[in-house]
C-alpha cells in the first residue's frame, strides 16, 4: 500500500469498535491513563503487541505505535508528541487520557467532530516581515520565503473555490496580535501559518497546534501555572489536531524530509485564533541541505501545494462519511462516556453526546 495513503488513512476511515468496551482507568500522579489495550480493542487493532521496545497496535494498514517512557507515537506512520509519555502500571503499557481524547480520538476518527467540515476561507500567514527577518541563510532569509510559500498557496486555493485572506501581502510587520484579529473576522475559517526554523544542526518538518489546556507546552521549561489558563485557541482542540494531521501528513509525503512530527504549543498566533489553526515549520534554515532546498522555487511550490492538500484533506475526513469509506459501513459506535473526578479536566469533561472516548472504571488504582 503507498506511504501516502497509508498516512491517509487516519483522517480518512470511521474506525469500527464495540458499543460494549470496556475500559479501565489508573491514577498515576494525579493523572488518568488507560491501557493501550483497551485503546487497541476499541479501535479494532486487535491486541498490543511488543517489537523491542515498542508496542504495536496494528490492523492491516491501520497501526499505533509507541514506546514506554517516549512522547513520541506513531499513528499510521506519521510521528505525534504525546502530552505525556506512555508509562507501566503494574507492567501494562497506559497511555494518559488526555491523549486519548486530544490526539487518538479525534486523529482516527474525525468525522465525529461537530460542523468541522464547515469551511470556506483559509486565513493564510506569512510568519515575520518587515524589520523582522526571522531565521537567515545564505541563501536567502525567513521573511521571503514564508511569503511566497503563502503567495503559491493563495492561488492555487482560490482556484479550488476558497476565499484566500493574508495577514501579510508584502514585507510588512505585523504584530502577531493583529495577525490574530485578521483570523478572528472570518467564521467556517482555517489558519495556517507558515515558518522555516533554525536552530544547531536541527533538519526536517515539524507542525505545531495549540497544546490542551492543562498541557505543557513543548516550548517551555516544563510545566507552569499558565498552562492551566483558557485559551481562545482550545476550543477548537478536535479541529486543531484534525488540521495539523492533514497538513503535516501532506508536509512529509510531498516533501520526504525528515519528519520531526507535530508537536504542541503556546505561539501566540495560534493560541488567540477563535478557528481551527496550525504553524508548520518547512525545515531548518540553519541547516545547509534544508536551507538549499527551501531557496528552490520548486520547494516552495511543493509547500503551497501541500497546504491545498492539507485543506481538502481536512474537509474530506471531518465531514460525512459515505458507505464505502467506513469500516462498519453505517454502523458508527458511540464512543465511551468519560466519568471521572480528575481536577484538571473537571469542568471541561466531554458529554455523552460529544465524540470523545471516555472511561468509566472501578479498577484498583483508579480511586
Amino acid at each position: 500500500m503507498p506511504r501516502a495513503l497509508l498516512l491517509g488513512i487516519a483522517l480518512l476511515l470511521c474506525i469500527a469498535a464495540s458499543s460494549h468496551a470496556q475500559w479501565t482507568l489508573y491514577k498515576i500522579s494525579g493523572r488518568d491513563y488507560v491501557p493501550l489495550e483497551n485503546v487497541a480493542n476499541f479501535y479494532g487493532l486487535g491486541h498490543v503487541q511488543h517489537v523491542g521496545n515498542a508496542t504495536v497496535m496494528e490492523l492491516g494498514g491501520r497501526s499505533l505505535k509507541g514506546s514506554v517512557g517516549s512522547v513520541e507515537f506513531f499513528i499510521n506512520r506519521l510521528k505525534f508528541n504525546l502530552s505525556y509519555p506512555i508509562t507501566e502500571y503494574g507492567g501494562v503499557p497506559v497511555i494518559s487520557r488526555m491523549d486519548l481524547t486530544k490526539v487518538i480520538e479525534p486523529v482516527l476518527r474525525p468525522q465525529k467532530i461537530k460542523n468541522a467540515e464547515l469551511v470556506d476561507t483559509i486565513v493564510l500567514d506569512a510568519g515575520h516581515g518587515g524589520h523582522d527577518n526571522g531565521a537567515t541563510s545564505l541563501y536567502g532569509n525567513e521573511k521571503s520565503f514564508t511569503l511566497d510559500v503563502v503567495n503559491r498557496a493563495r492561488m492555487l486555493l482560490m482556484q479550488a473555490g476558497y476565499r484566500v485572506v493574508l495577514t501579510r501581502s508584502n514585507d510588512t510587520f505585523i504584530p502577531l496580535e493583529d495577525r490574530c484579529r485578521i483570523a478572528n473576522q472570518y467564521a467556517n475559517a482555517l489558519f495556517i501559518s507558515v515558518h522555516f526554523n533554525s536552530g544547531g544542526a536541527g533538519t526536517g518538518l515539524e507542525t505545531y497546534t495549540l497544546a490542551p489546556r492543562g498541557v505543557p507546552s513543548m516550548m517551555a521549561d516544563g510545566p507552569r501555572i499558565s498552562d492551566f489558563e483558557p485559551c481562545a485557541g482550545n476550543i477548537n482542540d478536535s479541529e486543531n489536531i484534525a488540521l495539523a494531521t492533514a497538513t503535516h501528513a501532506s508536509l512529509v509525503v510531498r516533501s520526504r524530509m525528515y519528519d520531526r512530527g507535530i508537536k504542541r504549543a503556546r505561539f501566540v498566533v495560534i493560541r488567540d485564533i477563535t478557528i481551527p489553526g496550525v504553524l508548520i515549520e518547512g525545515g531548518f534554515l540553519s541547516n545547509d541541505y534544508d536551507a538549499r532546498l527551501i531557496a528552490t522555487p520548486a520547494y516552495r511550490q511543493q509547500m503551497a501545494m501541500s497546504i491545498l492538500q492539507a485543506v481538502q484533506n481536512y474537509r474530506r475526513a471531518v465531514g460525512p462519511q459515505t458507505p464505502s469509506e467506513t469500516v462498519a459501513h453505517n454502523y458508527v459506535p458511540e464512543s465511551p462516556r468519560v466519568e471521572t473526578n480528575t481536577p484538571m479536566l473537571r469542568g471541561g469533561n466531554p458529554t455523552v453526546n460529544e465524540a470523545q472516548p471516555t472511561v468509566i472504571t472501578n479498577a484498583a488504582g483508579a480511586n
